[in-house]
């Protein structure tokens, strides 16, 4: 599992405009999700090159047998074709960007 975290020094304060720049300067087109407390995204692909960005909340992702839980400013590369699932953790909603990578 490829995560990049978030770091200030780095990257600058942490917003949403931030986090949406940062993706497409990597060349992906980024949408705005907000999932409910409960979403549970059960395993599935995708035919393109992604990034699961959050903005707020905790959302749990897996690939395989290896697990994270992402939080605001965290960032997950999700190759093309590679099963996962996503869920909601917690009573917060999840704010998150999916970045897909442009060809």
């Amino acid at each position: 599992m490829q995560i990049e975290h978030w770091r200030e020094a780095r990257d600058g304060p942490l917003s949403e405009r931030a986090l949406r720049d940062k993706l497409a300067g990597r060349g992906y087109a980024v949408s705005r999700y907000v999932y409910p407390p409960g979403t549970f995204f059960p395993a599935h692909d995708h035919g393109v090159d992604k990034i699961d960005a959050v903005v707020s909340g905790r959302f749990r992702m897996t690939m395989g047998s290896q697990e994270v839980v992402l939080e605001a400013g965290d960032l997950l590369i999700v190759p093309k074709h590679v099963m996962h699932t996503a869920e909601v953790v917690g009573e917060e909603p999840v704010v998150s960007l999916d970045g897909v990578r442009l060809r």
